[in-house]
């Protein structure tokens, strides 16, 4: 017979983790959302009370312990009850990405054998709608968002409203069944099936512990002094590890987690919440540094000219004075003039007021953005993981922050380098295994528990990692040069007319890029510029928009000439291409990572032509809409080659 109390007060799964905030912090916000523009907020005790409803609303409709429940939705309060709900009853949650089409969710759907699937509104009802034939495990949906709604009177689609109203009534006839579910649940369950973004093949099933989140969720507050009093804005795909790994975070802490009104409100309630703890993938920082700039461009000329002053005495000291290293008396003066007029007011309006502590993970972020960012008094930091480890295993130390390093080892993490130069993990992260998948797991951590990431590395002279690239990335020029295509890329999406980047070069004699413009920093150019266009692709074949780019690819090459190692990596030649880069089209995955294999075969006649003498190219190629239609795009590409610098020598 289970020990119900001695179970529940272990506090080794998260439900017993909100039961607890409940009984220490019961008035404590745990949860806010904004609706209508009005900021709802729901304490511990409320969210306690509202998982504890939809649990036993879920049990009612016949959900079983170790059966699958995919949520899917923006960030919610009530969807990351949904989490906590069919934890609480032994379920396993299978989040998706609310962007993904229908037919990725299929797989997904299939594979995780899902039987109960919790959703935001009707968009993504229907999606379920159209592919359930196709899902024969998928026996019920239940909806938050009733808007669109009421004509759906299928018996198994249901309002999660109603199936707490179920719960309610299920919970007065048996007020011992919650707790003694709670109770069941141990640290070594598996907490969450994360699918894998999918960079090449099908997306694998990560199956990750309540250990695995609340070891490492534990030691990072310790590392960072994080208390219940920090807030926190979650928008990132619940889909992404990191989203649920910072989510336990709070949930461990006690802290609260605010979610913004839509994907276009972010920056707006970023603003008004002013939080204390902030995370972002690096594609963020880096649309926040364009949207930056491109408000300058319009600004006046003596503004311009205080703002580039400034932001200059930032990159020469403002690292160092929130380093707290020696800085003169002169130099710290004009830093807090920066301060007064240009840095506080724009970490005002990107809404890091309060932030204390920032964190970029998921993929590399260049490290001149990255030094942009610490100039103006933000501390942001690198961790370094995935979502085989939960997350992290890596995080820079607040003294020792270095733009091109992912820090040192975190606390009761292991990193090593094997011999073929590929990054090795031992850390409480490590994940359970691949969800039916044995053969990948054997492959993917070895008998002795470390994870191969794939990642190529070294361990710099101070103890810190470096991450060169995807090990299967990395190659060399012919001349043996290094090629770390993602270096270059990084290097490149710094300058905001640049939003995507894919450099070619392996075992070629020289490298080439694609490049994406950044349809608002480049509209908002040609717009001063006196430049009328039709959309995208009209654009982007511009002669202006190629000498913008050229220039910004010139500085590259300029910058890479000073390091012997790299200066034969310089980009030669390059196009623009006729279309964004897209994850409906299976060129990006939902994470924006590039999925090179497929842009290879894709555009493989593109890539031919970089590397002759033509100087431009017909091409024609299939496109998703947003509907779902897939149609075809025609364009003749412009290719140019680019200045090149000579390389500095190397001392003595």
């Amino acid at each position: 017979m289970t020990d119900v109390t001695g179970s529940l007060a272990r506090n080794d799964t998260a439900p017993k983790l909100i039961l607890r905030n409940a009984a220490s912090m019961p008035e404590r916000p745990g949860f806010r959302e904004k609706d209508l523009g009005i900021w709802q907020t729901y304490s511990w005790k409320d969210t306690a009370e509202n998982v504890r409803a939809l649990a036993c609303g879920l049990a009612a409709l016949g959900l079983k312990r170790g059966e699958m429940v995919a949520i899917i939705g923006d960030n919610r309060p009530h969807l990351y009850w949904a989490f906590f709900a069919a934890q609480s009853l032994g379920a396993i949650p299978v989040p998706l990405y609310q962007d993904s089409v229908a037919e990725e969710m299929q797989y997904v759907l299939e594979h995780a054998e899902v039987r109960f699937a919790i959703v935001e509104d009707q968009e993504q009802t229907d999606k379920l709608l159209s592919i359930m034939d196709r899902c024969p495990s998928l026996e019920h949906i239940v909806y938050k968002d009733p808007k669109g709604m009421r004509h759906y009177d299928q018996p198994f689609v249901h309002a999660y409203t109603d199936v707490q109203e179920q719960g309610r009534a299920h919970d007065r006839a048996n007020p011992a069944f919650f707790p003694g579910e709670v109770a069941q649940g141990e640290g070594g369950d598996v907490a969450l099936i994360a699918y894998t973004s999918g960079t090449t093949g099908r997306p694998k099933g990560v199956m990750l512990s309540f250990a695995n989140f609340i070891e490492s969720a534990e030691l990072l507050a310790q590392m960072e002094k994080l208390t219940s009093n920090e807030e926190i804005l979650s928008y990132t795909p619940m889909a992404w590890v990191g989203d649920h790994f910072f989510l336990m975070v709070a949930v461990s802490t006690g802290f609260t987690v605010n979610c913004p009104e839509s994907s276009e409100t972010v920056l707006t309630d970023l603003k008004e919440i002013g939080p204390t703890y902030y995370f972002a993938p690096p594609a963020v920082f880096e649309g926040l540094l364009t949207s930056m700039m491109i408000r300058m461009e319009d600004a006046g000329k003596l503004k311009r000219r205080m703002f580039d002053y400034f932001i200059g005495v930032a990159r020469r000291v403002g690292i160092d004075i929130l380093e707290g290293r020696p800085v003169s008396f002169g130099d710290r003066l004009l830093y807090g003039l920066g301060n007064l007029f240009v840095y506080g007011p724009l970490r005002n309006n990107l809404g890091f007021s309060r932030v204390r502590l920032a964190y970029t993970g998921g993929a590399p972020l260049g490290p001149d953005i990255f030094s942009f960012y610490r100039g103006i008094g933000v501390n942001l930091k690198q961790l370094y993981g995935q979502t085989e480890c939960t997350a992290y295993a890596c995080i820079q130390k607040n003294a020792d922050v270095r733009p091109d390093t992912v820090g040192p080892p975190a606390d009761a993490c292991e990193i090593r380098i094997a011999e073929n130069g590929e990054v090795l993990i031992k850390s409480p992260g490590n994940f359970v295994g691949y969800f039916k998948n044995d053969e990948a797991t054997k492959e993917t951590r070895d008998d002795a528990g470390w994870l191969h990431t794939g990642d190529a590395g070294i361990i710099t002279d101070a103890g810190h990692l470096k991450i060169i690239d995807r090990a299967k990335d990395v190659s060399t020029l012919t001349d043996s040069t290094l090629f770390a295509p993602q270096y270059l890329e990084n290097k490149l999406k710094y300058f905001p007319f640049i939003r995507e980047a894919v450099a070619h070069g392996g075992g070629r004699d020289f490298v080439t890029a694609f490049i994406n413009i950044d349809l608002d920093a480049v509209g908002n150019f040609a717009e001063r510029a006196g430049l009328g266009y039709s959309g995208y692709t009209d654009l982007a074949q511009q002669k202006e928009v190629y000498d913008l780019i050229e220039k910004n690819i010139e500085e590259v090459n300029q910058d890479l000439a000073q390091d012997s190692d790299l200066a034969s990596s310089q980009i030669r030649r390059f196009l623009i291409l006729h279309k964004e880069l897209d994850a409906d089209d299976g060129e990006l995955t939902r994470t924006r990572k590039v999925r090179r294999g497929t842009i290879a075969d894709r555009y493989g006649e593109l890539i031919a032509a970089l590397y002759s003498g033509k100087d431009h190219i017909e091409v024609e190629s299939q496109v998703t809409f947003e509907d779902g239609r897939v149609g075809s795009l025609k364009a003749d590409l412009a290719i140019r080659d680019v200045k090149t610098f000579e390389p500095m020598r190397k001392a003595g």
